[in-house]
């Protein structure tokens, strides 16, 4: 049990203008990092979106240089020891033993509750900039389109840690599945330029133009028809469905579990004792090296 700091009592912002709600990260210090304290104050800022009659499409974004650096592991605002009022039909987390502690705890703050964002009836746009890692890979991907910045980079390492990628996997359904391989096999950031080339990012454009850009695309959202625009994204979500996407997400995430179980056994730590800055130092290493 850690004593928990929260820097900010906003860890999101919400504005909605011209049809659009703009959902926003708000830990920079921490380079976005998702504690639970952010997830459930992203999931009450999409359940406002969506019951705006008014909202027609919604962009999520990040304060300060980096869209994400994913979950939090090690800020002093890391609340994984902390009940919260749950969205989902899944018991507190905090009170459970062993493996059972976070994988009820997964269950509804990363799977389900991604689940819960992919599914909204209203177009949603990521607008990425810098680094969007592991956990910052489940926002961009919950998202039915992604405008980012000339120097974002998308990048998993967690295969470090002995875990086979992030929760929310839909790692083989983004990108081809040799370069899924590739993508977490080695770690290594993915350009944002090899992302468009791929089809994980639908445009490109510089930092300073990527709110405009980002804008544009989110109004014209706004201008069509609100039961149009709802049955187009389902309909291709259906289609990913078919193909396997949430057979396949519910396969790897109990994969995911069985190694923070192994990390446990083996180190005594689910993450095998690696903390964010260790990660974070490691990633420079080798992008440094690459």
């Amino acid at each position: 049990m850690a004593d928990i700091v929260y820097e900010t009592d906003e860890p999101v912002l919400y504005r909605a203008e011209n049809g659009v709600a703009w959902i926003t990260m708000n830990r920079p210090t921490f380079n976005n990092a998702q504690n639970s304290q952010m997830t459930y104050a992203l999931d009450d800022a999409f359940r406002r979106a969506v019951d705006d009659d008014e909202v027609k499409a919604i962009v999520l974004a990040g304060t300060g240089k980096h869209f994400s650096a994913g979950h939090d592991i090690g800020t002093p605002g890391r609340d994984v020891t902390k009940t919260f009022d749950r969205k989902l039909l899944w018991p507190d987390h905090v009170n459970k033993p062993g493996a059972e502690f976070l994988y009820t705890r997964e269950q509804e703050v990363y799977l389900g509750m991604c689940r819960r964002w992919r599914e909204m009836p209203k177009p949603t746009v990521a607008m990425v900039q810098g680094a969007c890692i592991a956990g910052g890979l489940m926002l961009a991907w919950v998202c039915d389109l992604i405008v980012a910045s000339d120097d974002a980079f998308f990048q998993d390492p967690v295969v470090r840690m002995g875990i086979p990628g992030v929760e929310y996997f839909a790692h083989a359904f983004e990108l081809p599945p040799r370069i899924a391989k590739e993508f977490l096999l080695l770690g290594e950031r993915m350009p944002v330029q090899r992302a468009y080339d791929l089809g994980m990012v639908n445009r490109i454009v510089t930092r300073d133009e990527l709110e405009g850009e980002t804008r544009k695309v989110a109004e014209k959202l706004a201008e069509m028809p609100r039961l149009g625009l709802s049955l187009t994204k389902q309909a291709i979500n259906h289609v990913e469905d078919l193909r396997g996407k949430r057979t396949a997400m519910d396969a790897v995430f109990h994969m995911h579990h069985f190694a923070h179980a192994q990390n446990d056994l083996v180190t005594g730590n689910s993450l095998a004792g690696l903390t964010g800055k260790a990660m974070a130092e490691a990633n420079k290493k080798d992008a440094k090296e690459g």
